[in-house]
């Protein structure tokens, strides 16, 4: 049990590290359109997001599928920005706005490259080991803490913005897509395939 643990905080310290902030800035990006008062939608994004990265991260680590690593980690940057892009649509293009069915089918495939983002590191400290079902059911737990802390975070925010400092919610969107989208081009630039 205490190894469980061991990789539970592992999967929190890996998604929360601030030095690598991918899968915080496209976690932030997938929860700024929503509020504590529409929070089924985001659930339901968030689910998805679990499901799909949990089966590419299973996938990647027992060997059943993989994707070359330096593509993954340009696919996770381009990610982040078609779902700050997203974001735009949703707020100033009403009349085009995208379903929730095309969002579960984004945030779906999103999930499976994230998933397959995780493998790489999971991969890497399990290098050595033959049982790996137990730590990577704590690593994906503990990645699963970690986004309800982001999500949550991300919900309280927009709440004080919104309601204590009385920002309409559009331009709350807005602005934080953009600077999302900001901070991603270096990311999608450092990685872009050669």
């Amino acid at each position: 049990m205490q190894d469980f643990w061991f990789y539970i905080k592992l999967g929190l310290e890996h998604v929360l590290d601030l030095s690598a902030y991918d899968h915080i800035l496209f976690l932030s990006a997938l929860a700024i359109p929503f509020t504590f008062k529409s929070w089924k939608p985001v659930l339901v994004l968030a689910t998805i997001f679990t499901i799909t990265h949990c089966t590419s991260l299973a996938f990647s680590v027992y060997g059943i599928f993989s994707i070359d690593v330096e593509l993954i980690e340009f696919l996770i940057p381009v990610t982040i920005a078609l779902t700050a892009i997203l974001n735009f649509f949703r707020v100033f293009r009403k009349e085009h706005v995208t379903g929730i069915y095309f969002q579960c089918l984004a945030t779906a495939f999103f999930g499976l490259i994230h998933g397959f983002g995780f493998s790489n590191y999971f991969n890497m400290l399990m290098a050595e080991e033959e049982h790996k079902l137990s730590p990577l059911l704590g690593f994906a737990t503990g990645i699963e803490f970690s986004q309800i802390i982001i999500i949550l975070m991300i919900l309280t925010i927009a709440y004080l913005i919104q309601s204590v400092l009385k920002v309409k919610q559009s331009i709350f969107i807005g602005v934080t897509s953009i600077l999302i989208l900001i901070a991603t081009i270096p990311m999608l630039i450092e990685t872009f395939p050669n």
